[in-house]
C-alpha cells in the first residue's frame, strides 16, 4: 500500500524539507504542498490524501480552523507539525481533541544532524495515521467519551496504584478515561508519548477536565489517592517505595522501547515495587511500548486491562501486549472505567462510600 500525503505549511522550507523526506521514502506518495487552508482545501478535494500534515499557524485560516472544517467535511487522518512553545503546546491539545490523529515537532532546519531520526518518527506518525484512516472515517472524527462511574471508592494510602500507557491516539483516550472515574481513586502514573514541553500542558487540561487532581509529575513526589502523575516530556517516570509510601522518580536514562517517557519503564517498575497491589491499562497507541512491563505486571498478580481494536486509533501496543498474554480483559473505552473501578472494589480496602 502506498500513502499518500498532502503538506500543509506557511513555511515554504519546512513545506521542502516535509516533502523530499515522503518523496524519498518508500511506500509513500506526495500529492503536493500547500501553504494556506484554501489551497489545502482544493487539493484535498482533487487528490484525496490518506495522511495530511498541518501547520497550526498559517495567513488568512489558521491551522485550527481549517481542522475544524475538515473533520466535519471529510474526515481524513492529520498529523500537526507544532512549534516546541507553551502556546504552540495548548493549540497542540485543541487539534488532537478536534480529531488530529497525532503531532510532532516541527524540525530543526538548521541542523542537520538529527534529520534522518526526524524523517524515522515522521514516517512512523504517517504510517499510524494512515492506519487510523478507516476508523476516522467511519466515526467521523468524534470525540471519545466514556460512561462516567457513579459509585466511588474509598482507598487508604498507598494500597494500591493503578498504571495507564498510551501513545498515539491517547491524549483523548486518557482524557475520556479520566473524565468518567470518581475522584476517590487510588494514586494513577500515566506515561503517554510526548516530548518535552507539552506534558506540562496535557496535565493542566486534564485537572480543568476531570474530577481527579492532574499534575505533571515531579521527582520524589509521594504518590497520592485520587491524584494522576503524568510522566514529563523527555524524561521516564518509575514508582518507587519509600517507607509506607509509593513515590515519583524521574529518570533522564536512555530510550526504552525508541520512547523516552517509556511505558515499559513505568509498567516494569510498577511491578516490582507493586506486585499484586496494582492494576495495568494499556491504550491506543502505534508501536510495542509497554507489553514487555505489561507482561511483568501480570506475571506479578496485578489485573490487567487493555482497549480494544475497534476503539483505538491505533490497534498497535494493546495489539502486542494481547498477543504477549499480557492482558486479563479487552474492552472498549466506553466500558474501561466502569470495569476498573468494579475490580478496584473487590481489591481495595473499605471500598464503598
Amino acid at each position: 500500500m502506498t500513502i499518500s500525503v498532502l503538506v500543509v505549511d506557511d513555511s515554504a522550507l519546512i513545506r521542502q524539507l516535509l516533502g523530499e523526506m515522503i518523496k524519498t521514502a518508500p511506500g509513500f506518495r506526495l500529492v503536493g504542498t500547500a501553504n494556506d487552508a484554501y489551497q489545502a482545501r482544493d487539493l484535498v478535494n482533487q487528490h484525496a490524501p490518506d495522511v495530511i500534515t498541518l501547520d497550526i499557524e498559517m495567513p488568512k485560516m489558521d491551522g485550527l480552523s481549517f481542522l475544524q472544517l475538515l473533520m466535519k467535511a471529510r474526515p481524513t487522518p492529520v498529523v500537526m507539525v507544532s512549534t516546541l512553545t507553551e502556546r504552540g503546546a495548548d493549540a497542540t491539545l485543541q487539534a488532537l481533541e478536534l480529531g488530529a490523529v497525532d503531532f510532532l515537532a516541527k524540525p530543526k532546519v538548521d541542523i542537520v544532524a538529527g534529520i534522518e531520526a526526524y524523517k524515522s518518527e515522521l514516517l512512523d506518525k504517517l504510517r499510524a495515521a494512515a492506519e487510523a484512516g478507516p476508523a476516522m472515517r467511519r466515526s467521523g472524527a468524534k470525540r471519545p467519551q466514556a460512561r462516567a462511574v457513579t459509585t466511588g471508592l474509598s482507598v487508604k494510602g498507598t494500597e494500591h496504584l493503578l498504571a495507564i500507557g498510551a501513545s498515539t491516539g491517547g491524549t483523548e483516550a486518557i482524557r475520556a478515561l479520566l473524565e468518567a472515574l470518581p475522584l476517590s481513586m487510588p494514586g494513577i502514573v500515566i506515561t503517554q508519548h510526548m516530548p518535552p514541553g507539552f506534558t506540562r500542558s496535557f496535565a493542566e487540561r486534564l485537572d480543568r477536565l476531570c474530577r481527579l487532581r492532574v499534575s505533571e509529575a515531579k521527582d520524589r513526589e509521594r504518590i497520592l489517592p485520587g491524584y494522576v502523575y503524568i510522566a514529563p516530556g523527555g524524561q521516564h517516570l518509575l514508582v518507587e517505595r519509600s517507607g509506607a509510601d509509593l513515590i515519583c522518580r524521574l529518570s533522564d536514562g536512555e530510550p526504552v522501547s525508541r520512547h523516552k517517557p517509556s511505558v515499559d519503564v513505568l509498567f516494569g517498575s510498577v511491578a516490582s515495587v507493586c506486585g499484586s497491589s496494582a492494576t495495568g491499562v494499556i491504550l491506543t497507541g502505534m508501536g510495542k511500548d509497554g507489553a514487555d512491563g505489561l507482561v511483568g505486571m501480570h506475571d506479578r498478580g496485578a489485573r490487567t486491562f487493555a482497549q480494544d481494536e475497534k476503539s483505538c486509533v491505533v490497534f498497535g501496543m494493546p495489539r502486542v501486549a494481547i498477543e504477549a498474554g499480557a492482558v486479563d480483559t479487552v474492552a472498549s473505552l466506553d466500558d474501561l472505567p466502569e470495569l476498573i473501578v468494579d475490580h478496584l472494589k473487590s481489591v481495595c480496602r473499605g471500598n464503598r462510600i
